[in-house]
């Protein structure tokens, strides 16, 4: 039988959980830590969608700012670093351009300017 609706009745009635959770012999910690998801929580995992649905389709290549960038066209009104945040939880990070690799070797027996 779940009690927790008979307890969520009487905390908004103004009573105290404690009393209640005594009375019917469920413990407060259990009742406090039931399987509700926040709103944040649920707002996070519609934007960790969108966020990999955005970041799959240009190859991976794009990270936070511009996956920032295009939810922003689309509307959404979030901050980067929770963008970032939401990337790194998914286990997905952008594409960084390879380095320039110097091919030639200069030869410091010639000094350019002098002779």
């Amino acid at each position: 039988m779940n009690v927790y609706p008979f307890i969520e009745a009487e905390q908004a009635g103004k009573h105290s959980v404690k009393r209640t959770c005594e009375l019917l012999q469920v413990s407060r910690s259990a009742y406090y830590t039931r399987n509700i998801r926040s709103a944040r929580e649920r707002v996070d995992e519609q934007l960790t969608a969108k966020i990999l649905q955005i970041h799959a389709a240009p190859n991976g290549t794009y990270g936070a700012p511009r996956i920032h960038a295009e939810l922003a066209d689309a509307g959404h009104r979030h901050g980067r670093k929770r963008i970032a945040r939401r990337m790194r939880a998914a286990g997905i990070a952008g594409k960084s351009p390879r380095r320039w690799q110097v091919t030639t070797i200069p030869d410091l027996t010639r000094r350019s300017g002098r002779t």
